[in-house]
């Protein structure tokens, strides 16, 4: 869990600053079927927010804990991050990121092993939960570095 912690940390060190200084025309491109750069960001959030109450909730509701999926394109659309100001976008992706870390920090070892069902009835672990959502982070920075 350290590992993804500390590159969860470098994450969120290295782009917060970098975020607001993509050009709006690049943050702001849309290709057909695709999201914008902003857009990214702002699904980030949403996933952030969703992950954040996951990783909280696990701790006290009945187990196993059952992972509930969200609609990840309406809530990109619904929350109009496309014409959101970069800067504000960016302040709200890293104070909920981290709040993740902190929490992520706090957790003790018998939590990492709660068992959590996924909609397709597949069975994972918070461990692999975290450490899934710091990949996932991982991921779509590259694409907004791209």
């Amino acid at each position: 869990m350290e590992e993804a912690i500390f590159r969860f940390e470098e994450l969120l060190d290295e782009n917060a600053p970098y975020f607001p200084t993509i050009d709006s025309v690049i943050l702001e491109e849309k290709k057909t079927g695709k999201w914008s750069k902003k857009e990214i960001l702002g699904h980030l959030v949403d996933s952030a927010i969703h992950n954040l109450v996951r990783f909280t909730e696990i701790n006290y509701v009945e187990k196993p804990y059952r992972h509930r999926p969200y609609n990840q394109i309406d809530l990109v659309n619904l929350n109009q991050y496309q014409i959101m100001d970069i800067h504000d976008l960016t302040e709200l992706w890293l104070s909920i990121n981290k709040q993740i870390v902190r929490l992520m920090k706090s957790v003790d070892e018998k939590a990492l092993d709660y068992k959590i069902i996924l909609s397709d009835e597949s069975v994972i672990d918070l461990r692999y939960l975290m450490t899934d959502y710091v990949d996932h982070l991982e991921h779509h920075i590259r694409q907004l570095r791209s």
